[in-house]
């Protein structure tokens, strides 16, 4: 029991107790050194239509992609660059 508590008790609760401390030293600054603004997720209705991207083939949601009006009809497409590569090869 005492060699149990000697070799597997002890070197474990040393193991959390660094751990934690530093955690809490390295942690800190991590946030406070790379702190992006987190960007909201655009809002899709379930169930939403899906468009397929001409120039990736990526499906984008209708109601959150890029689009654009082309000979009277709507092309989608799931970024601006797709959007800008469209425009450049047409």
């Amino acid at each position: 029991m005492r060699l149990l508590f000697r070799f597997v008790v002890v070197p474990l609760l040393v193991f959390w107790l660094v751990r934690n401390v530093l955690r809490s030293i390295f942690g800190g600054m991590s946030s406070q050194v790379a702190a992006k603004p987190a960007r909201p997720a655009p809002t899709v209705s379930p169930g939403g239509e899906l468009k397929k991207d001409p120039v990736c083939g990526t499906y984008v949601s209708a109601d959150t992609s890029v689009t654009k009006l082309i000979d009277g009809r709507t092309v989608y497409f799931c970024s601006s660059a797709c959007r800008d590569k469209y425009r450049a090869a047409s």
